[in-house]
């Protein structure tokens, strides 16, 4: 299984579905939370990023927002 990091935030309804999904794919992943670690904000800043969710899977390209159709590849 790929290593699967998901970047989000507080009060996000599309972070939540992200995680809600990998979970009920059973599809691990490691969470950092840029109210609770800032320090991921700038990382996230200078890479382009300008939103959240950020689900960076080991192997393969970013995915940004709630995507259920690029995340699915990620089950497999």
């Amino acid at each position: 299984m790929n290593n699967v990091i998901v970047y989000s935030k507080n009060n996000c309804m599309q972070c939540k579905m992200t995680k809600r999904y990998l979970k009920e794919h059973n599809i691990n992943f490691e969470e950092h939370n840029i109210n609770k670690e800032p320090q991921y904000l700038d990382i996230l800043k200078q890479q382009g990023f300008q939103s959240v969710p950020v689900v960076m899977p080991e192997n393969s390209d970013p995915i940004v927002g709630f995507r259920p159709d690029s995340l699915k590849e990620l089950a497999n």
